[in-house]
């Protein structure tokens, strides 16, 4: 099999399996990209389902356990904006980024999660001002490639307004096009949150989420377009993928207000707690860790989780390891669809519900993600195309993990190491 030497893959945060299922004959890239190539129609995500896990986990072929990025942030209970993991750093395994430089590839990324500081050649990094005294362009360049972001702020700056949506997509698509066509990058990376975000506010099958399908559909063509001008589309193998689906919420769990009546942790009024803590939740919105310190009162601990409304499951820290999460945690506690967790540590009830005028508050939802990925109807999917693909072709279901291994292949690439999934050698030609 000869292998193509150029790989454009574009996350579409929170796509799932029903969005192609229900809305394909309404967008009529991905609809044609189907069509012409592979659609793996249901794929299983990894524990906890959250986007900066999985996009590790889609660039490195393992589950968080292995590549180390457990959840979207970091233990810092007594900050009310604990940091992001937006360092390559804090990544223990290698990545299709790094493996495809060391081949002399070029590569290219935008918005791509735990990117920051990488070696990436043309890198816009996933990362924003969390102090009261940074700005995000400041942090943007100490995080990325700092010439590279100052010509795309000057050429697109105009299109943005800080983080907010669809504004954001529209100018990060204009950088990656301009970036194909000018640059040729051997591996294009593209993050999308569009539809992650409306979904957050607005419900998982509002209009404003599937208005952002749309736009999105628009940005996957300007993409496909990019690499025509730039004379590499025959040559150019694309991938269309999501990172998780969501569910609907209406209710929240605070946990560690239930912890702080029982003394367990100190809360503070502006929702933190105090760093002597000897049990602490920290969420993933659709399951939550329970970490401990010093604790003796394991069982009690587990007999009060379970007494609360909206407790699916829990499972002990050697199943939550097994299933791939944090093997550090001591309990890891899901949610039933409907509900989710916050880190609150001072509310008035352990569960409380979620009121559309809540709506815009820090870690208010109407839809939200972290669950157990098999979960029903919580599919996420992924879709592949170009010289090397199958076309007209399906494949029923892959995990996760599968992707890496499929990407790496494309690229003729090796990983060094086992990894935790498998080429979908069904998408292949031959």
């Amino acid at each position: 099999m000869s292998n193509n030497q150029h790989l454009v893959i574009i996350s579409l945060d929170s796509l799932g399996f029903r969005d192609i299922d229900e809305h394909q004959s309404e967008l009529p890239t991905l609809n044609k990209l189907v069509k012409g190539g592979t659609w793996v129609k249901k794929v299983t995500g990894i524990y906890p389902t959250l986007t900066y896990p999985s996009h590790t986990t889609i660039i490195t072929g393992q589950y968080p356990s292995v590549h180390g990025i457990v959840n979207n942030t970091k233990i810092q209970p007594e900050r009310r904006s604990p940091d992001w993991f937006w360092y390559q750093k804090d990544v223990k395994s290698p990545t299709l980024y790094d493996l495809a430089r060391q081949k002399n590839l070029k590569t290219a990324a935008f918005l791509w999660p735990v990117t920051a500081g990488s070696k990436i050649n043309y890198n816009l990094a996933e990362i924003f001002p969390n102090r009261i005294w940074t700005n995000q362009v400041l942090v943007s360049l100490k995080a990325s490639s700092p010439l590279f972001i100052l010509e795309m702020d000057k050429k697109y700056g105009k299109l943005r307004q800080g983080i907010k949506q669809p504004e954001l997509d529209d100018f990060i698509t204009a950088c990656a096009v301009d970036t194909i066509k000018n640059k040729r990058p051997n591996l294009t990376l593209l993050h999308l949150v569009d539809m992650d975000s409306m979904r957050h506010r607005y419900g998982v099958r509002s209009d404003d989420a599937i208005d952002a399908l749309h736009r999105l559909d628009h940005h996957v063509s300007q993409v496909v377009e990019a690499t025509k001008e730039a004379g590499t589309f025959e040559d150019t193998n694309f991938v269309i993928l999501g990172d998780h689906y969501q569910i609907n919420v209406d209710k929240m769990i605070h946990l560690n207000t239930m912890f702080a009546k029982r003394g367990w942790l100190v809360s503070k009024p502006d929702q933190t707690f105090k760093k002597n803590w000897q049990v602490m939740a920290k969420t993933c919105d659709g399951c939550t860790y329970i970490y401990t310190k010093n604790f003796g009162q394991l069982e009690r601990l587990r007999d009060l989780i379970s007494g609360v409304e909206g407790i699916e499951k829990i499972y002990s820290a050697q199943e939550a390891a097994k299933r791939g999460a944090d093997p550090k945690c001591t309990l890891m506690v899901e949610a039933k669809a409907g509900y989710y967790f916050t880190d609150e540590s001072d509310r008035a009830s352990v569960v409380e519900k979620v009121l559309p005028e809540m709506m815009g508050d820090a870690d208010r939802y109407q839809g939200v993600h972290g669950y157990d990925p098999n979960k029903s109807g919580y599919k996420t999917t992924v879709i592949f195309n170009g010289p090397m693909i199958k076309s007209n072709h399906t494949v029923e279901k892959a995990n996760l993990v599968d992707e890496a291994p499929t990407f790496a292949k494309l690229l003729g690439l090796k990983f060094p190491e086992p990894l935790a999934g498998q080429a979908i050698d069904d998408v292949f030609l031959n």
